[in-house]
């Protein structure tokens, strides 16, 4: 916790979630888990929001079109910034 940052991936959250699932079961404290996780309890119940309900499978697959939508993002803007670069050019103003 604290200065101790990992990135975990959104596999790992996932299969890190079904555990504690196991543990909460059995009748473990989130707090408990959470310090077995070496997580702070912010970042149980944030994870919990973003990844409770998918599926591995379904984890990579959001990965992967949040790939595709920065690379879009980035054509859109050079795209973009030729287009006003031409339409000043064609104005004479370069």
């Amino acid at each position: 916790m604290g200065s101790n940052k990992k990135n975990f991936g959104a596999e790992e959250i996932i299969r890190k979630l079904r555990q504690a699932d196991v543990e909460l079961s059995q009748g473990k404290t989130v707090l408990e888990i959470c310090r077995e996780l070496s997580i702070s309890d912010a970042t149980y119940y944030k994870w919990r929001r973003d990844y409770g309900g998918i599926s591995v499978d379904q984890a990579r697959r959001l990965k992967e079109l949040e790939r595709e939508n920065e690379r879009l993002k980035k054509a859109v803007a050079e795209l973009t910034l030729d287009k006003v670069i031409l339409k000043e050019a064609a104005r004479g103003n370069c």
